[in-house]
């Protein structure tokens, strides 16, 4: 069984962080600190818990005055690096997310201070939740200071410009206006569409597909407007567009090149039996005939329609493929899908649905009962 991932705050980390804070702090006392750190209340924290936690008990040691903190903390990081924190401690880039956690709890009056701190910062550990209160608190200005970073040498810095916009970022406070609204987020996203780095780009296409959950033609336009500028820029406009594909949107199958499905056919649709027990896999196989006289596009998709506890469903869309189906052509296609539990979905027992979706557009259905 995998470690959970709380316990990356194992005792190797806070042998190595321990270590950093007593190269800096004056009369650190290691078991002191570990005493505060393992309280009764320790093996329940979930790792966000954990990071807050030891963030909070560093502040205590840390001087009360918030610019000479982040001197101590630039020093900390130097430490980190100085004794080799990446051969010795697993992720350090996200275990030492609680130093910008600090940042976000104490420097949000001091603005000046703390973007200046989480610029340096951000290439040990990402600042991209750090920056989002500043964002929230000083929309105008903060997103002045994102457009500058998307200019920055330092890609690191230039993701944070995107990542730390983005409505919808995982484990971060939703930034609300930016749901109603994306315009401020646009100039930096335009200003970082050609960049060099995969890990900015990807940022960019991630920041676009938050944008299309709730302004589905921002993203759209920008997708037209985008796309053929270059190969890089192709793959931004194509992963900003996974959701509104998923989801069939139908102007977007155009600009991809899924046309037509007049001339496809899906025969022979058998699942491999109507009752499915929780732990085991649903097999679907169908047939995928082209009967056009020449190669066709075809994006290729089945829905799982899962049973929710009020009796309706919930639809999730995987792919199949995505290439050219020869002219005149038969394809056997087999698929399974499993039903073992996982910690992500919870499964309710009753009839379910499987579906097959071609460019977008669904066009069989078959029934099976899910039983423990």
């Amino acid at each position: 069984m995998a470690d959970l991932f709380k316990n990356l705050y194992s005792k190797q980390f806070f042998e190595v962080f321990t270590e950093a804070l007593g190269m800096v702090l004056k009369d650190f006392n290691s078991a002191q600190f570990l005493k505060r750190v393992y309280t009764d209340e320790w093996e329940e924290l979930e790792l966000k818990q954990r990071m807050y936690h030891i963030s909070g008990i560093m502040e205590g040691y840390l001087s009360p005055d918030y610019p000479e903190s982040i001197r101590q903390i630039y020093e900390i990081i130097d430490a980190l690096k100085a004794i080799n924190v990446d051969e010795r401690v697993k992720y350090p880039d996200l275990v030492f997310m609680l130093i910008p956690h600090y940042i976000e709890s104490n420097g949000l009056d001091d603005f000046e201070t703390s973007v200046a701190a989480m610029e340096q910062i951000t290439s040990f550990t990402t600042c991209e939740f750090a920056v989002r209160p500043f964002i929230i608190k000083y929309e105008d200005k903060m997103m002045s200071v994102m457009l500058q970073w998307a200019g920055s040498t330092d890609h690191h810095v230039r993701r944070l410009a995107s990542e730390g916009c983005r409505s919808r970022l995982p484990w971060g406070i939703a930034i609300r206006d930016f749901k109603f609204d994306p315009s401020p987020v646009l100039p930096v996203l335009d200003r970082l569409r050609n960049d060099p780095s995969e890990y900015v780009r990807k940022s960019v296409a991630n920041n676009l597909n938050d944008i299309s959950k709730d302004n589905p033609q921002v993203t759209i336009d920008i997708a037209k407007k985008w796309k053929g500028q270059s190969k890089e820029t192709d793959w931004i406009v194509k992963h900003a567009c996974r959701t509104l594909l998923k989801a069939g949107n139908q102007e977007l199958m155009q600009l991809f090149g899924f046309g037509s499905i007049d001339d496809i056919e899906i025969i022979n649709f058998n699942t491999s039996k109507s009752i499915i027990r929780v732990g085991e896999y649903l097999e679907f196989n169908f047939e995928l005939h082209n009967r056009s006289d020449k190669n066709e596009l075809i994006r290729l998709e089945y829905g799982i329609y899962f049973l929710k506890q009020n009796g309706t469903h919930t639809k999730k869309v995987f792919k199949i493929s995505e290439k050219d189906y020869p002219a005149k052509s038969s394809t056997n296609i087999t698929r399974r899908q499993s039903f073992k539990v996982v910690s992500t979905r919870k499964f309710h027992m009753g009839e379910h649905l499987v579906s097959l979706i071609i460019n977008g557009v669904e066009v069989e259905e078959s029934a099976f009962e899910l039983r423990p």
